[in-house]
């Protein structure tokens, strides 16, 4: 988890952000937002909203009560206490990639469809590192398990490789009640999973105003479980929003907004993210272009939208249109990640290992987006002004022309300074010496893959997952 120790960006005026708000509730009231779940229209009907057909049309009045009862911050509690998070406030909590359907090959430049393998590699690898705090959720598809059982196992393979928080799967309400269920075998029971938050998903919008079916009976699930969900616009700006920031901005809004209503209406006080993992459009190709400024600026404003609500943001990740770990990906991911940080974003999803917006994991990416993590993480901690740190009676000592390398001073604070994971210190000596950081990262991620133990699971809850995943199974 990184904690910013300084006061966030601000893109936008407060006026600026009013015309946004404003802008979206003219959405609400007026073009409505579909959902295509009876149910929701039913309990957003009985609120105050007007339903036709799938629109609902959500009262200003409505929105601003409602959005008022959703906390400001909650704790995700993880099975190791220690690794419990506060989402909110000044945190930015960190997730790796989540949802690509290929992996790339270092070795042979070359992409292939993801496995369960591959699903657990990864999974590992956010276990070994510090700089991330949630792991589950669709880090990558393990495209060779039948689908009805996908995240059964990812939630398992979570469980045993790490002792960090999880996510659930939000592909409807089966599989929602499910993660749940695992969640009650790993925390000794529902309730307790209730009472203390320990199972975090992903709903997202379906941009233009609408909501999936699957997703809207996710959320209801978690819902009604207290269980934080991240509500999130899927946007493409000249594609599925307006080509503008400020259009997109007030879409994207309006997208969340009815989200965070229906899960206040649900359950007061249920925690909830309001997120984006919206993205402009190079309108010269139609591809995405998740890297570029403009899409982190409109990150930057979620940020700010979120406070403006009180509640919670995400957004962002170490993201990159690089179809390899090369100069690109990591000048772009640095640029995101960095900027979110500093904005304020307080979960970043997609924080490590994503490749060709969105679509491609790779292991060296993983490993130089840790080390990105590590570096932000250090930069966003304070600068100790005390006696001890302005060592005025160290300078006194030496005086001009002296030095420091001696002095019990410099012994007591030398290891204070960050050490790299794969960053290059050294001076060039020989042909030879040039270093590459993704062949770095490749041979570090080897090492780590081979050596990696699994933190300590009782046997129990290890056999009692496998037997309901059988249970799972037997019923499909």
């Amino acid at each position: 988890m990184i904690i910013r120790e300084y006061e966030p960006i601000n893109y936008l005026k407060r006026e600026q952000l009013d015309q946004i708000h404003l802008g979206a509730m003219t959405v609400l009231e007026g073009d409505g937002v579909e959902f295509f779940c009876p149910e929701a229209r039913n309990i957003l009907q009985k609120a105050g909203a007007k339903v036709k057909g799938d629109n609902v049309f959500i009262p200003r009045e409505l929105v601003v009560e409602q959005v008022a009862q959703a906390p400001s911050e909650f704790t995700l509690h993880a099975r190791n206490p220690e690794k419990s998070v506060v989402i909110g406030g000044n945190s930015t909590v960190n997730a790796p990639g989540y949802g690509s359907p290929y992996v790339m090959d270092y070795i042979n430049s070359k992409r292939r469809v993801s496995n369960y393998k591959d699903y657990i590699a990864f999974t590992k690898l956010c276990g070994h590192s510090s700089s991330f705090d949630v792991a589950g959720g669709v880090i990558v598809e393990p495209n060779d398990l039948p689908s009805y059982i996908r995240h059964a196992k990812m939630f398992q393979a979570a469980v045993k490789h790490t002792d960090l928080c999880l996510m659930g799967s939000a592909l409807g309400e089966k599989k929602a009640k499910e993660s749940l269920e695992m969640a009650g075998i790993l925390f000794g029971g529902i309730h307790t999973v209730r009472n203390n938050p320990a199972l975090i998903t992903l709903v997202n919008t379906q941009s233009p105003l609408q909501f999936d079916g699957r997703m809207v009976e996710a959320l209801m699930v978690y819902a009604r479980n207290n269980q934080p969900i991240l509500i999130s616009a899927l946007a493409m700006n000249g594609t599925t929003a307006p080509v503008t920031l400020a259009g997109s901005l007030v879409q994207q809004t309006a997208e969340i907004l009815s989200g965070v209503v229906l899960a206040q209406l649900i359950n007061p006080g249920t925690p909830v993210v309001f997120g984006s993992s919206s993205s402009v459009v190079d309108l010269r190709t139609g591809n995405l272009a998740i890297g570029s400024p403009e899409s982190i600026k409109m990150f930057c404003v979620i940020a700010q939208m979120a406070r403006y609500y009180g509640i919670p943001s995400r957004g962002g990740g170490s993201l990159t249109d690089s179809i390899s770990p090369d100069a690109q990906s990591g000048f772009e991911s640095m640029m995101v990640a960095m900027n979110c940080v500093s904005s304020g974003i307080n979960f970043m999803l997609h924080s490590a290992g994503m490749l060709e917006n969105y679509m491609t994991m790779s292991y060296e990416k993983f490993i130089i987006d840790a080390e990105i993590i590590g570096m932000i993480k250090e930069y966003a901690g304070s600068i100790n002004v005390d006696d001890e740190h302005l060592a005025i009676d160290t300078i006194l000592k030496h005086g001009s022309g002296g030095h420091y390398m001696d002095d019990m001073h410099t012994f007591r604070h030398m290891k204070n300074t960050r050490i790299p994971l794969i960053s290059s210190r050294k001076n060039y000596k020989a042909p030879g010496d040039a270093n590459d950081a993704a062949e770095t990262a490749h041979e570090y991620c080897k090492q780590v893959l081979e050596e990696y133990k699994d933190p300590l699971l009782d046997e129990k809850i290890e056999e009692e997952l496998s037997q309901y995943i059988d249970q799972i199974k037997a019923e499909s």
